[in-house]
């Protein structure tokens, strides 16, 4: 894998297009009539409904941006296909034990905008994932 490219799961690409596309088509769309609607009530200069729409118009720019950089990078994994005989590798889901109560967790390491320690999935770049990748 080259430095240049992003690791994601199918699912994760999925949730960036999912977003990408409701940027583009519901949240653009929506902040150009809210600049437009501002625009309409005059002086400029002092307006905090057109400020904060050039606001949230320039972060959400900034996003789509960001979005369509990411999936043209991204390396779709798919961890089905991937030969880990019994390695840990991206996609996989590990169980780990805390030695001092005995309890088990399980976690998948996935693509860094997948993770979310809440669903148990951690991040591949994150220093856990680092270590088990490969044992």
């Amino acid at each position: 894998m080259s430095t240049n490219t992003i690791p994601i799961t199918k699912h994760g690409a999925e949730l960036l297009k999912e977003e990408l596309t409701r940027l583009k088509h519901v949240e653009r769309p929506a902040v150009i009539n809210a600049i437009a609607e501002a625009r309409a009530q005059g002086d400029l200069s002092e307006n905090a409904e057109y400020d904060a729409a050039k606001e949230k118009q320039a972060f959400i720019e900034g996003r789509i941006k960001e979005l369509e950089t990411k999936l043209s990078a991204a390396q779709i994994i798919d961890p089905a296909l991937l030969e880990a005989e019994g390695r840990v590798v991206f996609g996989a889901t590990v169980e780990l034990e805390d030695l001092d109560d005995g309890k088990k967790m399980s976690y998948q390491i996935v693509g860094d905008d997948e993770a979310d320690i809440a669903a148990n999935k951690i991040s591949i770049s994150s220093p856990i994932a680092r270590a088990l990748i490969g044992k």
